[in-house]
C-alpha cells in the first residue's frame, strides 16, 4: 500500500466517523459528489487535496499521517495492568467507555455529571493506558482496532461478571428492540464448532452496525449490549437425578 493509499484509506475512515457525508466534501473539494465518488474509488488525490479534507474534519496533515500508521498497529487487547487501572476508578472506566464509543469530550459533559477537569483527567490517562490518543482541542482518537476485546479472564470480566451481569439480565426484555432468546439442543463437536463460528461472524456483524451507526449524532443512537454464552450445561435439577 503506498503512502498516498494508506492516507486516503485514513481519510474515509475518519469521514465516516464524523459522520461527513460525500455532499460535504464536494463543497470543500468544488467538485460534484459523483468526481468524488470516482476520486475515492481510483484513490487519485493530490496532497492539496488531502489537505483540504483534513481542513473538513478538523486534522492537521501531521495528525492524519499519525492515525494512518498507528491504524495498522491497533491494540486488540489491554494488559491486566491495563484493565485493573480501568475498574479502579468508575470515572475512569466510564470515560473509557464513552470513549470506545467514539463520544467526544463535550458528549460526555452534556451528559454525566462530572466536571471539565474529572473529564479531562479521565482523557489523560486513557492516552497514559495508551487507549487513546488526545488531540489538540482535546480531540480523542481511538488506538485500539475494530476488533479490540477484553481479556478472556482479566479484571473487565471480572467486574462485569460481579457486577453487570445481574444488573443486564434485570429486565423483562419487553421493550422495544429488546430480545431474549433461550434454546437448548443436543449437538455433535463438528455442529458446535460451526456454531461458534456463526457467534464469531454475529459479533462481527454487531461491530459493523456500530461503526455504521457513527454517523449518526449521538441523540439517535442507543447503548446496546449483546450477550452471548453457549457452554455444555444441564440444570442442576436434573443433574441430581443422574445415576
Amino acid at each position: 500500500m503506498t503512502e498516498i493509499t494508506q492516507l486516503v484509506a485514513t481519510l474515509k475512515r475518519q469521514l465516516k466517523l464524523q459522520g461527513k457525508t460525500y455532499a460535504q466534501v464536494a463543497v470543500a473539494l468544488g467538485l460534484s459528489e459523483a468526481s468524488v465518488k470516482r476520486l475515492f474509488s481510483g484513490g487519485q488525490f493530490t496532497i492539496e487535496r488531502i489537505v483540504i479534507l483534513c481542513n473538513l474534519l478538523g486534522l492537521t496533515l501531521a495528525e492524519l499521517a499519525q492515525a494512518a500508521e498507528a491504524g495498522g498497529a491497533r491494540l486488540r487487547t489491554l494488559s491486566a495492568v491495563q484493565e485493573k487501572e480501568l475498574v479502579s476508578d468508575t470515572r475512569l472506566l466510564l470515560v473509557a467507555v464513552c470513549a470506545l464509543n467514539h463520544w467526544s469530550m463535550a458528549d460526555m459533559l452534556a451528559t454525566y455529571r462530572m466536571s471539565e477537569a474529572q473529564c479531562l483527567q479521565g482523557l489523560l490517562r486513557l492516552d497514559r493506558l495508551g487507549v487513546i490518543t488526545l488531540l489538540p482541542g482535546n480531540r480523542i482518537r481511538l488506538t485500539v482496532a475494530r476488533d479490540f476485546d477484553w481479556l478472556p479472564d482479566g479484571p473487565i470480566r471480572h467486574f462485569f461478571d460481579t457486577e453487570g451481569m445481574a444488573d443486564f439480565l434485570d429486565s423483562r426484555f419487553a421493550a422495544s428492540g429488546d430480545t431474549l432468546a433461550f434454546s437448548h439442543a443436543m449437538l455433535t463437536d463438528a455442529a458446535l464448532d460451526k456454531l461458534h463460528g456463526e457467534l464469531r461472524k454475529l459479533r462481527a456483524v454487531f461491530a459493523e452496525l456500530h461503526e455504521a451507526s457513527l454517523a449518526s449524532p449521538l441523540p439517535k443512537r442507543r447503548g446496546s449490549a449483546l450477550l452471548l454464552a453457549l457452554r455444555e450445561w444441564e440444570p442442576a435439577r436434573f443433574t441430581a437425578l443422574r445415576r
